[in-house]
């Protein structure tokens, strides 16, 4: 799988982009803050239709446009497909493929599948649990439309009954029809969000399992004297959720789960006007030995453990019989140079690889193929002679070679 095309309009700092590409190596250089790494947010977007960054759309639109333009070609195992998506800095975006318009935006996920390593995936290990809740939900992305679908009317159901959790305890004082209203109406979510939280809780731990091995794999390879590296998924509502025996648990029953957690904690819940069950509560836990990472790892252990999250994703992504587009974005900067020699071997085999870097003598040796110069353009008001915008440009292609 590769990207062949890629267009931009009004997508942050790009007020117009188009490149071709092929399946080989392409690094684009500039210095940091000249839109490098928005190019690669483009494409993750067009894969995960959110962005790795922010968690509003309308961060992505360029100051003074209304809505930003992604559009792009995506060449897999000789066939192509042509995806378009419109992101509106107020209303619902737009989704279309091969030009037909998708109703349900949910049915492109898949079209493109792409693997991003980025410094940010220190937080990964670091980070809070909302991190690690959020790359599982990106490899969630693989299984398919269904999964995401999930996802997000789980999401939807919890906006919804936290907004009724806000105001329930006042209605609960006042009694009557009040009371037996709000009581009703929170059997419904109750309901909802124990069906469709069960069905995420097991696609993120099917993704775990799944990724598992890939995981321990990884890490062994990239510091074989280190302790042995895991993954569990940690639901906070207890183990009941785990798997029994080796297998995993049915969908009905942590449904039940769920629901008698919630039964348990509604007037904890209405006290304090907040949801306090569900899989939004979750974490993953990544050990090293019997200690678990965050806290324990060191500076080095902890980028090991990010970069054999991401390398397990590509396994199994492979797995799944896709080689996904690989994104480096100025992650080698961050790494010493054994990680540095482990992430360019393991990449070398990639279909299309996508790198960024602030200098060329941020890559390795055997980081080469086509580079892109970035660079940034101040416009002027020629009436005032003032600065009034600034945009991203590609100012030099050219093929990096092995003697450079």
């Amino acid at each position: 799988m590769f990207v062949r095309e890629l267009a931009l309009r009004d997508f942050r700092s790009w007020r117009e982009l188009d490149l071709e590409f092929a399946a080989e190596p392409a690094i684009l250089v500039g210095r940091n803050g000249f839109g490098k790494t928005n190019v690669l947010e483009a494409l993750y977007f067009a894969t995960n239709l959110r962005s790795h960054r922010v968690s509003s759309d309308a961060a992505l639109v360029a100051d003074g446009a209304d809505s930003a333009r992604i559009a792009t070609t995506v060449h897999n195992d000789g066939r192509e497909l042509s995806m378009e998506l419109t992101v509106n800095r107020v209303g619902a975006n737009r989704v279309s493929l091969n030009t037909r318009p998708v109703k349900r935006h949910r049915e492109v996920i898949g079209v493109l599948r792409s693997v991003m390593f980025a410094p940010e995936d220190l937080l990964l290990v670091r980070g809070e649990p909302n991190d690690r809740r959020r790359f599982l939900d990106e490899v969630i992305t693989g299984l398919g439309p269904g999964a995401v679908a999930a996802k997000a009317d789980y999401d939807r159901v919890l906006r919804q009954r936290a907004a009724l959790l806000k105001t329930a305890g006042a209605a609960l004082r006042r009694g009557g029809d009040h009371a037996e209203s709000v009581i009703s109406t929170l059997d419904v979510w109750d309901a909802q969000l124990a069906g469709f939280g069960a069905q995420v809780t097991a696609n993120r731990l099917a993704v775990t399992r799944a990724v598992g091995p890939h995981f321990a794999q990884a890490y062994a390879a990239i510091a074989p004297h280190s302790r042995p590296a895991s993954l569990a998924y940690r639901a906070a509502v207890g183990p009941e959720v785990a798997e029994a025996d080796g297998a995993p648990r049915p969908v009905a029953d942590i449904e039940q789960v769920l629901l008698e957690a919630l039964a348990a904690a509604r007037d904890k819940e209405i006290d304090r006007g907040v949801c306090l069950v569900g899989p939004h509560r979750d974490d993953l836990d990544i050990r090293l030995g019997d200690q678990p990472a965050k806290g324990y790892a060191s500076h080095g252990e902890s980028w090991s453990l990010a970069l054999a999250l991401r390398l397990a994703t590509v396994e199994l992504a492979r797995a799944d019989g896709v080689e996904p587009v690989i994104m480096l974005d100025d992650v080698f900067a961050e790494l010493d140079s054994r990680r540095r020699e482990h992430l360019v071997g393991y990449t070398a085999g990639a279909e299309q690889l996508l790198v960024t870097a602030a200098v060329p003598e941020d890559l390795p040796p055997g980081v080469r193929g086509r580079r892109l110069t970035v660079e940034m353009k101040q416009d002027e008001d020629d009436a005032a002679d003032t600065a009034v915008s600034r945009r991203s440009l590609v100012v030099g292609d050219d093929k990096l070679d092995d003697d450079e």
